[in-house]
């Protein structure tokens, strides 16, 4: 199941500013298997903040319908899965995240959306920075406009 999985999200990404972090991980069978991201290694970047999201047991839930002016980000599916919809202002892609050792890099001028989650699903987001709302791009309008402006 697992090796059906990795086909699924290993299509071409064809976002800009978008990549495929795959994470190290050991099946300890019948304990478990044991997942490794360490930061400047597997993890592009340092890491400044980490969150998850869960309990979406809203089947019309949505999450995300935002973009970075800078942060950079990497989103896995812990457990479950969602689709996640990403846009660069010239092109569309969808994924179906559900495998916990592959995630997406997002860049700064993505937007980005959620929804499809099952009942089950855990989201784990990784990023290069601490929050600041100033860099949330909150208005799709608003991102095509500086999208467009920064070329």
């Amino acid at each position: 199941m697992e090796n059906k999985r990795k086909r699924a999200l290993s299509k071409k990404i064809k976002i800009k500013n978008v990549s495929i972090v795959k994470l190290q991980y050991f099946d300890d069978t019948p304990d478990g298997f044991l997942v490794i991201g360490e930061s400047k290694k597997s993890i592009p970047f340092a890491i400044k903040r980490i969150y998850y999201i869960n309990q979406l047991i809203n089947p019309k839930a949505a999450r995300g319908k935002h973009a970075h002016k800078n942060l950079e980000q990497i989103l896995f599916c812990l457990n479950g899965s969602f689709t996640l919809s990403l846009d660069d202002s010239k092109k569309k892609q969808k994924l179906k995240l559900s495998s916990p050792y592959i995630g997406i890099k997002i860049g700064k001028m993505i937007w980005l959306e959620m929804a499809g989650f099952s009942k089950d699903c855990v989201i784990l987001v990784l990023a290069n920075d601490y929050y600041k709302e100033e860099d949330y791009i909150r208005d799709y309008n608003n991102f095509l406009k500086l999208a467009k402006k920064i070329g």
